[in-house]
Parts: structure tokens; sequence; C-alpha cells
């Protein structure tokens, strides 16, 4: 019998690693077809909550951030897309020439548009719109900072851009966005992605496909025990 398990993900959109991380876990659940079900919740965490509105080119960004040289922070991005090839996910730029450039920008009103979109039309329309926005800044690198692009994908995602600009423009969501930061910190997540399973089981990192099938049937196991 499928047994159905919550996975809330703590994420940011500018984070190679949730993207990963995301990977192996689909992994997981396809070597878990027929044992677990999983309803995933997507989570606010921003990586640089002061980034600029300008934003700021990547590899000079983890060269500062992390005290490495620039060759130091290409070499970190070639790691990143080694992990991401094995758990089938991409990291590459898969647009037109001349490449614009890799860059990070400040993500608030991403996780407004996430926030809202979970209250408004569940789960699968919300993760919908996740790998979208990976798509957009790992793949397209679309100034996913701007509230015109953000307007732009949500609308190529099936969601009313009406809608989606009352959820930008509200401070009610800036709020929502805040608390479930705060969240994180109550929980001791200091670092994404973290995925919480059943409610209690915290997995921190991203992980290989294999660790997470292990740690859900573990929890499972669990869950059934308990109830």
């Amino acid at each position: 019998m499928t047994q159905t398990l919550t996975i809330d993900i703590w994420s940011d959109v500018m984070c190679p690693w949730c993207l990963v991380g995301w990977g192996g876990l689909r992994q997981a659940l396809d070597q878990l077809d027929g044992e677990i079900d999983a309803q995933v919740r997507w989570h606010a965490f921003e990586l640089n909550p002061d980034m600029p509105e300008e934003g700021e080119e990547r590899t000079a960004h983890i060269a500062r951030k992390y005290g490495r040289t620039m060759e130091q922070s290409r070499g970190v991005q070639d790691q990143m897309r080694e992990a991401a090839q094995r758990a089938g996910v991409s990291l590459d730029y898969e647009g037109g020439e001349p490449a614009p450039p890799a860059m990070m920008w400040n993500t608030l009103a991403a996780h407004k548009l996430l926030t809202w979109v979970l209250e408004e039309h569940g789960p699968e329309k919300q993760t919908q719109l996740k790998l979208a926005l990976f798509h957009a800044h790992f793949n397209q690198r679309r100034r996913i900072g701007e509230a015109d692009v953000l307007l732009d994908i949500a609308e190529e995602a099936g969601l009313d851009r009406a809608g989606a600009q009352a959820a930008l423009e509200s401070e009610e969501y800036t709020a929502k966005v805040r608390a479930e930061e705060r969240g994180a910190y109550e929980m001791n997540i200091t670092g994404v992605p973290a995925m919480v399973v059943a409610g209690k089981f915290l997995i921190p990192g991203a992980q290989p496909a294999e660790a997470y099938a292990d740690t859900l049937r573990r929890v499972a196991e669990k869950v059934a025990d308990a109830g």
C-alpha cells in the first residue's frame, strides 16, 4: 500500500544545491514508486536577503561571499554542474549567444509568488512554478529579481498575471515570507536545501538519491508504526 508523506522544502531560487537536491529527491521518489507518494511544499529561505536590486555576477559573488579566488569560484561551479548531472538536472545555460552574465538576484518577490501559489493553487502548481523559476534562472539567465520577468514566468506557467501582480504588491505576502524564514531559523535551518519529512524529520543539504530513498523509507516505517 502506498503511503503519503509531506515533504516541506526550505529553498532559494538562487541556490544550485537546491535544484540538485530536488533532482536527487525526484530520483528517490521514482525508486519508491508504489511505496511512497510525496506531497511537496516549498518554503522561503533567502541566501542573500541584502542583495541589491542590480544583483551581482555569480562567480564574483561566490568569491566574495566565501573568501575564494575567482579561479576557485569557477571550480566550485564546475563541481555543482557535475553534481547536477548526477541528479538528472541541469545548471547549464541553454539560450542563444551571446550569453548574458550569470547573476545572483534578490529573491523576496519570487518567494512571495511561491507562497501565493501554494495558498491559491496548491502544492503541485507551486512545484511547477518553482521549477519554472529554477529553469528561468539557471538555464535561461532571466532577470528574476524584476517584477515584470516574474510575472511573465508566472503567466507562462498558466497562472493569472493579475493575481500574481497583486501578490507581488501585497505586504501580507511579504509578512508570510518573513514568517517562513523565521520558522526555518527556529528549526535551526541555516542552509538549504533543508527538507522536513512528515513535519519532524529533517534531511539537511543535497543528498544522493539513495540517501533520500533510505531516509524516506525509514520515516514511512516510523509514521506507520505511530499511526
